[in-house]
């Protein structure tokens, strides 16, 4: 890009970031009506803001406000300085609950994918800055994302002048992200002077006290360790410097790194050591200071601007060489936003196929997947279609990552990884969103929803399937589920046998090991014979299938409904990948689905009750309706929490789940005239099976 294209593309996204927040909000509005509840579509993070209990992702200014604008709708504006976690109502809501996940590079599944170059990451808008919820929502039209297989990390992306510019990642999106082994950065975002940015904003950022420390550097650490994500993005695009801010920026960018070697930093390249703004889209001597300095690591990676080209990317290799860094350290932006995969991409700039990789590269936006497709129609299913598109190509086939058009998915460069590694090992391939919500395989919930928290570890090789006749359909289907909201479904004529490919693992089971497999077949399908398969070795080259060992499961047709089969794996001490093998007699039409997958060598066992429950804030919103606040102690054998409203004669009603300990319900309806309403907290452990219910009683 030129250097007026990337100043104006620096201050549109800064415009379009206010203009989305206003466009989320009235979208949250909508699902705000459909649960009856008022005041749920706007407000912020504490108790009571904008007459709402609503939790939002964190967000603040690094000390001082906007001087003459008011706050933006539904922002409430805070300073980072000033914040303590103690003092942060939301924080419960707001802290991640799952460890990150340790992951590794299987035999990758084409002969072009790298297992030890290019990396990719993702800079991703999930809401609005001052719209974000902390607990998801009542809706499924989410960006849920699942291709976490070829992210090594991901940028929670937002920031703006009129509501704050540093910006947290809610705990949903971390934890989904942590179970695939991705780390997950906050965003300090200084915007361009034409859309709202002070240079004031920047001073205080890296402003040291009396004893030379920086108090902005510790609390962006303080923030990170109280809400439990990985590290930060360093994005300062407000121009107006001098070398002595480039100086204290860089010795910022140094403290940080002291006070938290374990936390990841990312530098976006515009903001340079003569203190002044100006997109590189290269590492060079105005930026490089920022990265490395005096022998040291400043920051783990940087995002160089869209205006790269193929010249400028080979001399930052040759200099992150010549510092003693990877090149891979190095992320060429892509800008997705506009066009997604009809965009123009110089590809063998950074990801040639028949030579070493260059750097690695950067998604700028790739929820373009969720939000190019028509609003009032697009459904769960055809997002995550799209989505699979874009990440494995238009075959959505990772063995043939081709197109659409000149695109190049991440599934051609990248290798896949997985965090399969030990026992026991469960799925319900709940992507954490739905159109209603399941439990052992009955619907008990029918309302949608999205919470990222209770996603599954979900199968990279998104569709990987081996037959020597017709390929069948496979994807995430939200028709029918056994826990969650969706389920895989194989969907097409079985003219030969099919091996869905499933899971790489590095699982060591002991004796009487089993595979246990929840499915079902839809009216009108063929009988389906299921059985499942498992290799012991890893494929002997990319591009190769496992060799698999096929152990019989069951034949279903539609009149069984869900059925679970158990496989023993008699003799197996390794496994290497699972999957499942599909037929038919006579190559009948099938829509075959997998509710829920596990491997396990011991006896499940359920949890214990969350104990602890109490309602911590409860507002009236309608008549006969409220909003709560709930809490409890977690305990280390729940994998999330599912809450439920009991009702009158016995049945229950779904209000939502999560992996935390804190959970936010917009609508509690009485049930006719009852003076208090029963909510009841699970949890589910690693197996799927439940606690038993901790009860609460809601007054009214």
């Amino acid at each position: 890009m030129t250097d007026r294209q990337s100043r104006d593309f620096a201050a549109d996204s800064a415009r379009r970031g206010i203009t989305r927040r206003a466009l989320v909000a009235a979208s949250t509005s909508a699902a705000a009506l459909h649960w009856l509840a008022a005041g749920t579509a706007s407000g912020a993070g504490s108790p009571g803001a904008a007459g709402t209990l609503q939790p939002y992702a964190s967000y603040w200014y690094p000390e001082t406000f906007p001087e003459s604008q008011p706050p933006d709708p539904g922002a409430v504006w805070r300073s980072l300085k000033d914040w303590r976690p103690q003092d942060d109502p939301d924080l419960p809501f707001n802290t991640s609950s799952v460890p990150l996940a340790e992951r590794f590079t299987p035999t990758p599944a084409n002969t072009t994918a790298r297992r030890d170059q290019a990396r990719v990451t993702a800079l991703v808008s999930f809401a609005g800055t001052a719209s974000n919820p902390s607990q998801g929502s009542a809706q499924a039209d989410y960006y849920a994302l699942t291709n976490w297989a070829y992210i090594d990390e991901l940028v929670f992306w937002g920031g703006s002048s009129g509501e704050g510019v540093i910006l947290a990642p809610n705990a949903p999106v971390v934890d989904a992200a942590h179970r695939h082994g991705v780390r997950v950065l906050g965003n300090v975002f200084l915007p361009p002077v034409a859309y709202g940015g002070l240079l004031k904003w920047t001073r205080e950022l890296v402003q040291q006290d009396a004893s030379g420390r920086f108090p902005i550097a510790d609390k962006l650490i303080q923030v990170a360790r109280a809400h439990g994500f990985d590290g930060w993005f360093l994005n300062g695009e407000t121009s107006g410097g001098d070398p002595e801010l480039g100086r204290l920026f860089a010795d910022f960018t140094a403290a940080l790194r002291r006070g938290a070697p374990d936390l990841a930093i990312t530098w976006y390249d515009a903001f340079t050591i003569e203190g002044d703004v100006s997109w590189q889209g290269a590492l060079n001597d105005r930026n490089a200071a920022f990265f490395h300095r005096a022998g040291r690591r400043q920051a783990d990676g940087m995002f160089l601007d869209f205006r790269w080209s193929a010249a400028r990317l080979a001399s930052s290799a040759a200099y992150a060489r010549r510092l003693g860094r990877s090149p891979y350290e190095l992320f060429a932006g892509l800008n997705v936003e506009p066009g997604g995969w009809n965009g123009s991409y110089d590809w063998d700039a950074f990801a040639p196929d028949e030579r070493d990789h260059v750097t690695s590269y950067s998604y700028y936006r790739p929820e373009w997947t969720l939000h190019s497709l028509p609003h009032a129609t697009r459904t769960p299913a055809q997002f995550h279609a799209r989505d699979d598109r874009f990440w494995a190509g238009q075959h959505s086939d990772p063995a043939r990552p081709e197109g659409p058009g000149r695109w190049r998915p991440a599934a051609r460069h990248v290798a896949d990884s997985s965090t399969v590694t030990s026992l026991p090992f469960a799925t319900t391939f709940n992507t954490g969103h739905g159109v209603a919500w399941y439990e052992d395989g009955e619907r008990t919930g029918e309302t949608e929803w999205n919470h990222l928290g209770v996603q599954d570890v979900l199968p990279a090789r998104r569709w990987l399937l081996h037959t020597a006749g017709e390929r069948p359909e496979a994807g995430f289907d939200f028709a029918d589920a056994w826990h969650g909201g969706s389920s895989v479904l194989v969907d097409g004529s079985l003219t030969c046998p099919v091996t869905l490919e499933l899971y790489q693992t590095r699982l060591t089971p002991a004796c009487d090991a089993v595979v246990e497999i929840a499915h079902r077949v839809d009216g009108g399908s063929a009988p389906v014979t299921v059985e499942v398969a498992v290799a012991v070795t890893e494929a002997a080259r990319p591009g190769r299938p496992a060799p698999y060992r096929l152990l019989p499961a069951a034949a279903v047709t539609a009149a069984d409904g869900w059925t679970t089969s158990a496989v023993v794996l008699d003799g197996i001490r390794a496994i290497r990948a699972l999957g499942v093998r599909l037929s038919s007699p006579g190559g009948g039409t099938a829509r075959w689905r997998l509710g829920a997958l596990a491997v396990r060598d011991t006896e499940p066992v359920a949890p214990a009750a969350p104990s602890g429950l109490r309602v911590t804030g409860s507002r009236a919103t309608v008549p006969g309706a409220a909003e709560v606040r709930l809490a409890w102690r977690r305990d280390g054998g729940a994998r999330h929490y599912v809450v439920h409203q009991e009702l009158p004669g016995g049945g229950r009603r779904f209000l939502g789940g999560t992996s935390g300990g804190a959970f936010y319900v917009p609508v509690v309806r009485r049930s006719g005239s009852e003076a208090r309403t029963r909510l009841t907290v699970r949890a589910v452990g690693a197996h799927y099976s439940a606690s038993a219910p901790a009860p609460v009683d809601l007054p009214w």
